[in-house]
């Protein structure tokens, strides 16, 4: 196999139809020695009928399921582990990413790199909110990370088996697929790219799961935050003792006033500092409580396509012999 796309769905009923469309015409080159595979995360729609239905029409279709909704990275995973290909090409649903470039991540591929990963020179039909938390988001992981993940890239790439075999051995549930590349190494370059508005539906990664997924990353790509708690718990420490100071210079000069502005001030800063910090160790302890479980990332209920498993045959019960006397 030469060629796998891994495509991740949740509730893409819409858009299921042609992205398979626009899928096959990219591959066509490798037609012979390829296949989509297309990840349905649990959704609660017509997506897993409309996979089956691009099935019956492109038998390069395959479609697996995972028995509940499990998140974008972890079906993106369970379409990376069941992918054959020698390059794995990857991309959302929504068709923002248009696969029509496959061919040009392909050629630069041939040059010896082992990551090409589209970087958006312009991302239309998305809001100005959008578009300055995501320049943010990038900016602020690459200060805190301990890794250099390229900025305003998302998962829609090319890989090598060799990259891809390399990610697929990191054990941690809480994915952030994107740095996992990035942390791999190997030889990789960018490819600019001009992102489109959604086809259909709407977006998957409202502002809630954005942040659940910022965190992710920032926990699983680096221990500046906790470093940054220690610091401000040491900056609470001086400024009590400057204020320890100034109270105890008052209370030689006579110099005391009356009111509760400044202790309440006081007050209010060192609660934060100290809630702050716990919350950052909450994060770090939640994430190593939820490893330690060691539980499967998905499981899978229904497949479709070549590989998906047989019907079991049915074993009719020999009749009773009777025995002689």
């Amino acid at each position: 196999m030469q060629l796998s796309v891994v495509v991740p769905c949740y509730n893409e009923e819409e858009s299921v139809p042609l992205l398979v469309e626009r899928l096959v015409q990219a591959i066509e080159p490798w037609a012979q020695d390829a296949e989509i595979i297309l990840a349905d995360d649990g959704s609660s729609d017509g997506t897993w009928a409309a996979i089956e239905a691009a099935h019956a029409r492109h038998p390069v279709v395959r479609g697996i399921r995972l028995s509940a909704n499990r998140g974008h990275q972890v079906a993106l995973t369970a379409g990376l582990e069941a992918a054959r290909g020698a390059r794995i090409f990857m991309l959302d649903a929504d068709l923002q990413d248009p696969p029509e470039i496959l061919p040009d991540m392909m050629m630069m591929m041939d040059r010896g790199y082992d990551v090409v990963y589209g970087r958006r020179a312009e991302r239309q039909g998305e809001t100005l909110f959008k578009k300055a938390t995501a320049f943010l988001f990038y900016r602020f992981l690459n200060t805190l990370s301990d890794v250099d993940i390229p900025k305003d890239t998302g998962d829609f790439r090319l890989v090598s088996r060799r990259a891809l075999d390399a990610v697929l051995a990191m054990p941690e549930r809480a994915r952030f697929i994107r740095g996992m590349f990035a942390w791999a190494g190997f030889k990789q370059i960018g490819l600019e790219y001009v992102r489109d508005a959604r086809v259909a539906g709407e977006t998957k990664y409202p502002f809630r799961a954005m942040l659940r997924f910022a965190t992710d990353a920032l926990t699983g790509f680096s221990t500046k935050p906790l470093k940054m708690a220690t610091r401000l718990a040491f900056l609470s420490l001086y400024v009590t003792f400057l204020m320890a100071v100034y109270v105890f210079l008052s209370l030689i000069l006579y110099n005391t006033a009356p009111g509760w502005a400044s202790m309440l001030l006081a007050l209010s800063f060192f609660s934060g500092i100290q809630l702050l910090t716990l919350g950052i160790m909450g994060e770090y302890i939640g994430r190593l409580y939820m490893e330690s479980k060691q539980r499967p990332m998905y499981f899978l209920s229904e497949e479709t396509g070549e590989g998906a498993p047989a019907e079991p045959v049915k074993i009719e019960p020999a009749p009773l012999r009777k025995e002689a006397s």
